[in-house]
């Protein structure tokens, strides 16, 4: 029993992915009823239940979920047979899906997808961005871009931008509201707290000696957008932890100042990550390739001892 080619099992690893059939039938360019008769041509043709379907998602079947991972392996492996008989690094070509942060992909990475598409027009180019870590095999995205700490050791990965974090507020905040002396100074200030998958609200760590220290810390604003929060520290809401990558201009041009510069926090470098179980494809190594090139031009840094606020009205803050 076998299917007629590899689109149903690219449509099923897309359903089993998304929880759903509209989003199944749009990620393939597909109608809804499309994807249904789709499904119910699978079901019959292996006679039993792949999946348990409400009005508002799917779940899959113990069969369904058999289905779903040899799926997976067999586009695994179609994929490298294609890379080990077709293409070149020097002439790319192929399906490439890309994985990156919402506000990051969509500001830095996606003009760079851009530029790279006009330079490798053979190359068709998948971008998503989502605002939690994916599962590159699970979603058969060939590289994620993120910040911080791999979500997956099993992975391999390089270094795009070495990317420090520092704590900062408006210069009008810290005039009304003093200067901390010392991180734990901090429980006193308005804090404005930048949600992200499932780290705990309002908890900021910090690095002391080979260990990191967690300080519970409150605010009236809270975002999971990166944007939205800077944003917020701009008008003088209170005090953000943010990266050098978003800071460096701000404190450049005084808008805003360090806190604390002498705290580290720990960094939030760019990786480009891949599943490690599988060779680069020609188009995927000339997309990282492409990636490394444009990040090894370095922004200018935050320069720590100029950036310093004085501390004139240090102590507790004024609530």
């Amino acid at each position: 029993m076998r299917t007629d080619s590899t689109s149903d099992f690219e449509f099923f690893v897309q359903l089993a992915r998304l929880k759903s059939l509209s989003g199944a039938a749009r990620s393939l360019g597909i109608t809804p009823p499309a994807a249904t008769k789709r499904l119910g041509i699978l079901e019959e043709r292996f006679g039993t239940r792949l999946v348990n379907r409400t009005t508002r998602s799917v779940s899959l079947t113990p069969e369904g979920e058999t289905f779903a991972r040899y799926a997976a392996q067999i586009l695994e492996q179609v994929r490298e047979m294609e890379d080990a008989i077709a293409g070149s690094p020097a002439d790319p070509h192929g399906r490439l899906r890309i994985n990156a942060t919402l506000g990051f992909g969509r500001t830095t990475i996606a003009p760079l997808v851009s530029e790279f598409a006009r330079r490798y027009p053979r190359v068709d180019i998948q971008f998503e961005v989502t605002d939690r870590p994916v599962d590159l095999v699970e979603g058969a995205f060939d590289m994620a871009i993120r910040f911080g700490e791999l979500p997956d050791q099993r992975l391999r990965a390089r270094r795009l931008m070495s990317n420090r974090r520092f704590l900062c507020a408006s210069p009008k905040y810290l005039e009304r509201h003093g200067v901390p002396q010392r991180k734990e100074d901090l429980v006193d200030h308005r804090c404005i707290i930048h949600t992200q998958n499932d780290d705990a609200s309002g908890v900021w760590r910090f690095m002391q000696a080979d260990h990191l220290e967690a300080l519970k810390v409150s605010g009236a604003l809270a975002s999971n957008d990166g944007d939205i929060v800077l944003r917020w520290a701009l008008d003088g809401h209170g005090i953000l932890i943010r990266s050098e990558w978003d800071l460096a201009k701000y404190i450049q041009s005084g808008r805003l100042k360090l806190v604390l510069p002498e705290v580290v926090l720990p960094s939030a470098d760019l990786y480009v990550y891949y599943p490690g179980q599988r060779n680069e494809s020609p188009r995927a190594r000339a997309f990282i390739d492409f990636l490394v090139k444009h990040f090894e031009a370095p922004f200018v840094p935050v320069d720590v001892s100029q950036a310093t606020p004085e501390r004139k009205k240090a102590g507790r803050a004024k609530r």
